[in-house]
């Protein structure tokens, strides 16, 4: 099995918020990066963390309400694609000052964030961070990106479910083709390879993709895999 199949799976057997936690730090040292973090907010500003940074930058992150000025959190606010934290405008002095402190806090010079819209007005970022340079960073994140972003929805998911929260309706049964087709998604495979396997169209395979996330509730293809792998109801 590939590393993300082998982190489903760890993910899949977490009952509480600390196993989650312990899946991030965990997480982290698979892909060898600096830090990792998960951050949601729920609709009525409730939060919940599971990260590797310093107790004292939290601290100090908090105390000084940094999110109200920090160019990661407005930006992925406002975009619903991952975000290259360079690709961000640190051009004011209150940003650059904020990157400078970060750095005295052991962050790495390279950031990218997946924003996660949740039910309910949920909030949620994904965010992974590594001392690195610039060609590095970015054959690492070109390679990973998929996989990145089915495990920021799939970590959401569980940290949802964790909580209890009651504000997703019930998951709606899918059919066998749609099953196959999340399947063959979740392993990686492409659209076309995808309809050539089944032998279908790739029209008919949008139908089946549509269908899925419609009955499941999802903001995305990539949130469909990830609800679907939650629940149970395709496996890899």
């Amino acid at each position: 099995m590939n590393k993300l199949v082998d982190m489903q799976e760890v993910l899949s057997q977490a009952k509480t918020l600390e196993e989650v936690q312990r899946f991030v730090e965990g997480l982290r040292d698979v892909y060898d990066l600096e830090h990792l973090v998960y951050h949601s907010v729920n609709c009525v500003g409730g939060q919940y963390a599971a990260l590797t940074y310093s107790q004292d930058w939290v601290d100090r992150y908090i105390e000084n309400d940094y999110a109200r000025i920090d160019p990661v959190i407005q930006g992925c606010y406002q975009q619903f694609h991952p975000i290259d934290w360079k690709a961000l405008d640190w051009s004011s002095k209150s940003a650059r000052a904020l990157l400078g402190e970060a750095t005295e806090a052991g962050l790495g010079n390279q950031g990218f964030s997946v924003p996660i819209r949740g039910p309910s007005g949920q909030f949620a970022l994904f965010t992974i961070n590594h001392k690195c340079s610039d060609d590095t960073w970015s054959a690492f994140t070109n390679e990973r990106i998929e996989d990145l972003i089915l495990i920021s929805h799939y970590l959401n998911e569980k940290a949802l479910q964790i909580e209890g929260r009651p504000d997703r309706g019930p998951i709606r049964a899918l059919s066998p083709r749609e099953k196959d087709t999340l399947t063959l998604l979740a392993t990686g495979a492409n659209r076309a390879n995808i309809a050539d396997v089944l032998k279908i169209s790739e029209s008919t395979l949008r139908v089946y993709i549509e269908g899925a996330r419609f009955k499941l509730g999802a903001s995305n293809t990539t949130h469909a895999v990830a609800l679907a792998l939650t629940h149970g109801l395709i496996v890899v």
